[in-house]
This record gives structure tokens, sequence and C-alpha cells, in this order.
């Protein structure tokens, strides 16, 4: 299957930032992977609309379609202006909203029902691999943050370990592949066949540097990229390796 690299621009970026998306959709034109970005609220509407080799993301919806929830966003006014995947799960999320598994299901599902992908984030703590508690944790996060219904179109899991986030750090090869052939295994016995073509993707201090032994590993579909995706030089250096 193609692989899908797809940049977390996090809460960074303004109008100027638009010019690194058409770097980045511009240099998309003739490649062989998908490539997706998730900017900041603001700028998905213009982003959306000067690009055309790449999907727009968010980083985050809310569980309903509309309702007196001041300061939300649903996933329904997001697709609205242009958005095609949502982002849920991610560790920070978890840590500085204090967003449950059962949150988190939640909003797959409603990404999932407004017709967009959910990019659905999972991993362990520096705590629990060196517990060896880290397919475990897996395990409990899948059963626990996954729709019901999970197909190539509407679902993409995405395994972040938390301790190498933002850090530099970058687990050893034998533990990325690890940890997606048992997600892959995971997919498979509860989702069926059509699981086998869910794509997963490696999220932690992805870089061009790194990108193509990360690639080169089973069960690896992508990455999830933070920031090295902010400039469009080295964002492009990843995608080089993925197509």
């Amino acid at each position: 299957m193609s692989k899908l690299v797809a940049g977390n621009w996090k809460m960074f970026g303004d109008q100027n930032m638009l010019s690194e998306i058409k770097v980045i959709d511009q240099y998309c034109h003739t490649i062989d992977c998908e490539v997706a970005i998730c900017p900041p609220f603001q700028l998905i509407l213009s982003a959306s609309q000067q690009t055309k080799n790449i999907k727009i993301g968010a980083q985050n919806c809310h569980i309903n379609a509309n309702g007196p929830h001041t300061g939300e966003v649903s996933a329904e006014m997001l697709l609205d202006v242009g958005a095609e995947l949502v982002l849920v799960g991610h560790s920070e999320r978890r840590q500085d909203n204090n967003e449950t598994n059962k949150i988190i299901k939640q909003k797959a599902e409603a990404a999932q029902r407004a017709g967009a992908t959910a990019i659905v984030c999972i991993g362990e703590t520096l705590e629990e691999r060196k517990a060896e508690r880290t397919l475990q944790v897996l395990q409990e996060q899948m059963l626990n943050c996954l729709p019901k219904n999970v197909n190539p179109k509407n679902t993409v899991v995405a395994y972040e370990p938390v301790w190498a986030i933002g850090t530099g750090l970058v687990p050893e090869i034998d533990q990325i592949r690890s940890a997606h052939s048992f997600i892959r295994g995971f997919l498979a016995s509860t989702f069926g066949a059509e699981a086998h073509n869910v794509k997963i993707l490696y999220g932690g201090s992805v870089k061009g540097s790194n990108a193509r032994e990360i690639f080169s590993i089973s069960n690896v579909n992508g990455a999830l990229v933070g920031g090295a995706s902010l400039k469009s030089s080295d964002f492009i250096e990843i995608i080089k390796a993925a197509s």
C-alpha cells in the first residue's frame, strides 16, 4: 500500500506559513505516496483552498456535531472548511486536556460520522516501556479508543511512543517493528481481513535522516511528523523517503 506522511503543526503557524504548504503541495504533484498537513484551525480553510495534491487535516474535534459548547469545533465544521482528516488521541491532548480513552473513541466516532478519516494516536510512556508493558498498553488503548467500524477509508492508527515525541529519542528498529506487528495483528483479529489495509503510522522524532530506515520496517505505512513538518525542505526529505 502507498505510504501516508502526515504533518502535525501543533500550535504553530500563521498566514505566512501558507507558503510552506504551497511548496509542499507543488512537490507532491508526481509522488507515489499520500501527504497530509494538520495545521492550526485558523489555517485549514486557506490551506484547503490552495492545495491540490495533499490533504488538509485538523488536530482535534468535539464529540458532538453542534450544540452549546463554547470554543469547540465539530468534525462537521472542519469538513465544511476543507479538512479531510482529524487527529485524535495525541499524547499532548491526553496530558494537557485530560482526554481519556473513552473521549478519544467518541472523537474518532465523530470524525467518522462526519465523513473524515480519524488518525487515532496510541503509544506508551517511558515508564510503561521500562516496565515492559508496551504491548499491554497498546492493546488497552486500541480496545478502548478505536470505533467499532474500522476500515482503510475511515481510520489510520498512529503509533507514537510518548517518550519519543519532540525529544529527539527514537526507539530501536526492533522496538518499532514489534509494536507495529502487534498493532497489525490486533487490527486483523478484531476487524477482519479489511484491516490488513489500515495504515499504521510511526511518529516520534521522525526526520529526513532516519525516515528511510523507519519506512523500511514491515507494517510501517508512513509517519506522523511534528517539528520536521513545519519547514517545507525538512518535510519534503521525509516525503522523498516514503515515495
